[in-house]
């Protein structure tokens, strides 16, 4: 069905044809009116009367007959040259919208309407570069699945971290613990106006408020070091700063858990970023040999501290758990230093779920 512009050219041509047939057949016939010609020859005509007529009906004729046998086969000389235009103009044209979609992702948005579509292209797009399909779908799935579901992601993520001797029970042996002492700080857009931080003895509970996003921080205490993971000596939220203001701390416990939850303030619109501060006090077994620091949500820039000068740790080693093909930074002090550190340093994204573990080994077990 030919559209409402085609049907307007079409009707103009017509009208122009047959209006023209008419005044030529009109000035013929006045021609061969007896009573019009004596009346002409008042006023001589540069053109006479019946070659002005035959004109008029020659032309609306020869109109009328182009339109109804030509038409098809202008439209497929038209057809042609668009076509001819459109494969020698082809490989500027795909140029033009590679580069733009290239330099431009929201040319990429206008295009691409739906987020399935999106998906699409990305994944491809990996395939080519990786020649392997089933490689970039995998990954990329991964990838999306991660970082579009994090709830919210942080920045400038700084973390301290203080290892001493636990005065409140044995110094070695059996229910010997180390007192951490860890603070976190980073900028972040919060994705809830309530901060949690959780507690837990459960395996099952831990991993299951690890991936829930309500949650900022979850510490997980195993009841063989002897005590309950409500006791407030096992974890405790000291204190919680946003954008350098302290908010109130609320705590709750039941068997097995404990919950501190605090608030961002009704002054923080959603969309603002803030700089959230908190530091939280929790119980490591000594002989444990192992302190995990998780890392829950995307986070560019990272860099973790660790001091263990008055631990009684001869030796301290560190694993990350950062997928990138970039390598973190990590700095020792030397044994001769009275101060015992250890900095751990990431400029770029780490994915949820990445974490730095300190592993180490005591003075009395050499």
């Amino acid at each position: 069905m030919k559209d409402t512009l085609d049907q307007l050219y079409e009707t103009k041509a017509q009208l122009i044809a047959v209006l023209s047939t008419v005044i030529g057949i009109g000035l013929l016939m006045l021609n061969k009116w007896p009573p019009a010609v004596e009346w002409l020859l008042a006023f001589p005509l540069p053109i006479p009367l019946g070659e002005l007529g035959a004109g008029f009906f020659g032309f609306g004729v020869l109109g009328i007959y182009f339109q109804i046998l030509d038409r098809a086969a202008g439209d497929r000389r038209l057809d042609k040259l668009i076509s001819k235009a459109i494969r020698h103009e082809a490989p500027a044209f795909s140029g033009a919208v590679i580069d733009s979609l290239a330099f431009k992702p929201e040319t990429l948005e206008t295009i691409a309407a739906s987020d399935d579509l999106l998906d699409r292209v990305a994944a491809n797009a990996l395939a080519l570069r990786l020649k392997d399909k089933e490689l970039a779908q995998d990954l990329y799935t991964d990838v999306r699945d991660q970082v579009i579901n994090a709830a919210e992601r942080w920045r400038d993520v700084d973390v301290s971290v203080s290892l001493r001797p636990w005065a409140g029970g044995p110094v070695s042996g059996p229910g010997s613990m180390f007192a951490a002492t860890v603070r976190w700080e980073y900028k972040v857009r919060s994705a809830s106006p309530t901060l949690r931080f959780a507690c837990v003895a459960g395996e099952r509970e831990y991993r299951e408020m690890l991936h829930d996003p309500a949650n900022t921080a979850v510490w997980h205490f195993d009841l063989s070091g002897g005590l309950a993971a409500e006791d407030p000596d096992v974890f405790e939220l000291v204190s919680l700063l946003v954008d350098g203001k302290e908010r109130e701390i609320q705590r709750t416990s039941r068997d097995g858990a404990q919950v501190y939850t605090a608030s961002l303030g009704e002054k923080v619109p959603p969309d603002q970023e803030v700089t959230l501060s908190y530091t939280y006090r929790a119980l490591v077994q000594r002989h444990g040999h192992e302190l995990y620091l998780d890392v829950p949500r995307p986070a560019k820039g990272l860099h973790v501290q660790l001091d263990y000068a008055s631990a009684g740790i001869r030796r301290m080693n560190t694993i990350d758990y950062i997928s990138s093909s970039q390598r973190p930074r990590v700095e020792h002090s030397r044994r001769t230093d009275d101060a015992k550190t250890v900095n751990i340093s990431f400029d770029g994204w780490t994915l949820p779920r990445a974490g730095v573990a300190f592993v180490w080994v005591l003075n009395d077990e050499l």
